[in-house]
């Protein structure tokens, strides 16, 4: 594709775009994360066409020792977060590569970071040593707790953000002992907040021309997203009832038993119950039970209302109550597991996956980018890169590239 020079008279940085990369081309970002959050908010801003610039110590990113691998350093959730970045390795406690990690920073939009504060502020890498070098830099800084607060400075990780934001809480509550999703949970969701902060700081700086220091805390940014459910009758001052959604919190909400498997399934609006009631042949619950009569009615009995449902699906297999809901208009899905996703006729259809031939990985598969944009749509442009691959073209000099090892860094946030 053939490439045009942009000129972002912000800054005079002449640098080479390809056109139709994606909504961010032209965007530069300075990527020192690592683990989970920050390379999964990263990636996204590079399927979105920003050119992410990874920077690796020389034992590189955590992430790519969990395996399974076909080569060291090369495991799947390092290859599922890296996507569309270069990788430059450098040891930041010399002064050299220090040196040429600073010769960077005239020539990139955004710097974004887990490292914890006080490591960045000991190389001169905090803000207001980066703002020396580049005024218009916005520099996005992803902690466990926000500075102002007690707990600042502290390291977490998605286990903890669980626990402390009352997600392993909420499990207990339904289940009996408190335990974690079995997904990384708080760092995907705040690595979007990451997302919309790198971008909203973009967009003020089109507007006005001024950089800026963007935070984002993951205590704080899962507290409001729990309490965004859970917060309940503490909503109102004084406190107008107790907290939790009780639907969510239903132990009967659950994917229900068939006579083949399991079933997921919404009863949901009065339309709903009155066609699943018709269905039934039984008189229609909205106005025969008092339970079932409103969707306020409904949550305050959920539990009820769930140990109903699951009594009526043992009759038939999935497939067939797939079948019958489809037709009575009431929302279904079969439970699929996360091998059923590959073979998923829906992702099939709209070639979600792809395979491409990485340069040392062989065939991988790769999933595409879930939003369509119809002007600059998102592409997959390279596979993760292998540690320091970009040194040589992107500081020139000997290439840097070699085999980590298994040692871990300790200074990330997240």
């Amino acid at each position: 594709m053939e490439e045009t020079l942009v000129n972002d008279d912000s800054r005079g940085v002449v640098r080479p775009v390809t056109p139709n990369a994606g909504p961010l081309a032209g965007v530069r970002i300075l990527d020192l994360t690592t683990v989970v959050m920050g390379p999964s908010a990263t990636r996204i801003l590079a399927d979105l066409g920003a050119d992410v610039i990874k920077v690796e110590s020389p034992n590189g990113d955590t992430m790519r020792w969990i395996g399974p691998d076909r080569s060291p350093g090369m495991g799947p959730l390092y290859l599922q977060s890296n996507h569309n970045k270069r990788s430059i390795r450098l040891d930041l406690k010399t002064e050299e590569d220090l040196a040429a990690l600073r010769s960077l920073i005239p020539t990139v939009d955004v710097i974004v970071t887990n490292v914890r504060p006080a490591g960045m502020t000991r190389l001169g890498l905090d803000y207001d040593g980066i703002r020396d070098l580049n005024d218009s830099i916005i520099y996005c800084s992803a902690v466990g707790y926000g500075t102002s607060g007690p707990e600042s400075g502290k390291a977490v990780y998605d286990d903890l953000m669980q626990a402390a934001s009352g997600i392993a809480d909420l499990f207990g509550q339904v289940d009996g002992e408190p335990r974690y999703a079995p997904i990384n949970l708080c760092d995907r969701i705040v690595g979007n907040y990451l997302v919309i902060g790198i971008i909203a700081a973009l967009y003020h700086r089109l507007a006005t021309g001024e950089g800026q220091f963007v935070e984002v805390p993951m205590f704080e940014t899962m507290a409001q997203f729990v309490l965004a459910d859970h917060i309940g009758g503490e909503a109102f001052v004084p406190a107008a009832g107790e907290m939790g959604y009780r639907r969510l919190l239903s132990r009967t909400r659950r994917p229900y038993p068939t006579k083949d498997g399991h079933i997921a399934v919404v009863v949901y609006s009065n339309k709903h119950w009155q066609a699943f009631s018709a269905f039934l042949g039984i008189d229609d619950l909205t106005q025969s039970d008092p339970r079932f009569a409103s969707q306020d009615s409904r949550t305050v009995h959920a539990e009820e209302i769930g140990t109903f449902l699951s009594e009526q699906f043992t009759s038939r297999t999935t497939g067939e109550w797939l079948d019958i809901l489809a037709t009575i208009d009431i929302p279904a899905s079969p439970v699929n597991s996360v091998r059923d996703l590959l073979d998923d006729p829906h992702l099939r259809d709209i070639e979600f996956f792809q395979e491409r031939e990485h340069p040392t990985e062989g065939t991988l598969r790769v999933s595409r980018f879930p939003i369509d944009f119809e002007k600059s749509p998102a592409t997959l442009s390279r596979l993760a890169p292998t540690l320091g691959e970009h040194n040589s073209e992107l500081l020139g000099g000997a290439d840097r590239a070699a085999t980590p090892s298994r040692e871990l860094a300790d200074e990330v946030t997240a």
